[in-house]
């Protein structure tokens, strides 16, 4: 297409804006929550322990990496359920319920780095994080 001197493009009308990060999440079920050290059982595996300063993680726990877009499926005070999908990595979808503030049980499925998941944890807080398991 040849244009004249005097004739200009239009600027397509859906250009994407620049990527920004990501807004918190705010999950009724999460917030019950205690910070903490906390120690995740799965049948069949040893436990793992992880530093909770943000909650949002135990919806990750397969893909414990920022940058992950998240979409909230149910929103309810004690369970909340999370879709998520990170770049090159995977997706999950994790529902997380609240016993109380120091127990919950998590139901994780996805896909992570190419290989499916599917199972439960029993988390529960068993103290605070000390420096060693704050890098965690």
């Amino acid at each position: 297409m040849l244009l004249a001197a005097s004739q200009t493009i239009a600027a397509p009308a859906a250009i994407a804006p620049p990527v920004a990060a990501l807004p918190e999440l705010s999950l009724a079920a999460l917030k019950q929550l205690e910070s903490g050290l906390w120690q995740l059982d799965v049948k069949g595996s040893s436990p793992k322990l992880m530093c909770i300063t943000d909650q949002i993680r135990l919806m990750q726990i397969e893909h414990d990496q920022p940058g992950c877009s998240r979409f909230v499926i149910a929103n309810e005070p004690r369970s909340s359920t999370v879709h998520y999908s990170c770049q090159r990595t995977g997706w999950g979808r994790t529902t997380v319920r609240v016993q109380s503030p120091t127990v919950a049980t998590i139901q994780t499925q996805g896909i992570a780095h190419n290989a499916p998941f599917d199972y439960s944890a029993q988390a529960r807080r068993v103290g605070g994080c000390t420096a060693q398991t704050a890098a965690k």
